[in-house]
């Protein structure tokens, strides 16, 4: 999948707000805020349950990776998610 066509797609449920659970949520981290080396995506079945998780790595910018990103709208199609979110920013 195209790195646009997929950060759009993800995006575009970001956008869309809280709707209740299943939820996944995504948190980027790096050394600087300017490249994330490393994605983890959490996935949270209802209220107060514990969140799987699963983590990515890349030796680039892994918001910039195309096998990353259509991994993540793989997972978050595949898992019928009513909730996406993203933590902005990198965290360290």
């Amino acid at each position: 999948m195209n790195i646009d066509k997929a950060k759009k797609r993800i995006a575009k449920l970001i956008k869309k707000g809280f709707d209740g659970y299943p939820l996944i949520s995504l948190e980027y981290f790096g050394e600087t805020s300017g490249s994330a080396t490393k994605v983890v995506i959490s996935f949270v079945a209802e209220e107060n349950a514990e969140p799987q998780k699963q983590a990515f790595s890349s030796d680039t910018d892994a918001r910039k990776d195309e096998a990353i990103q259509s991994t993540l709208v793989k997972i978050i199609e595949r898992s019928d998610v009513r909730t996406v979110i993203e933590v902005e920013g990198v965290s360290k």
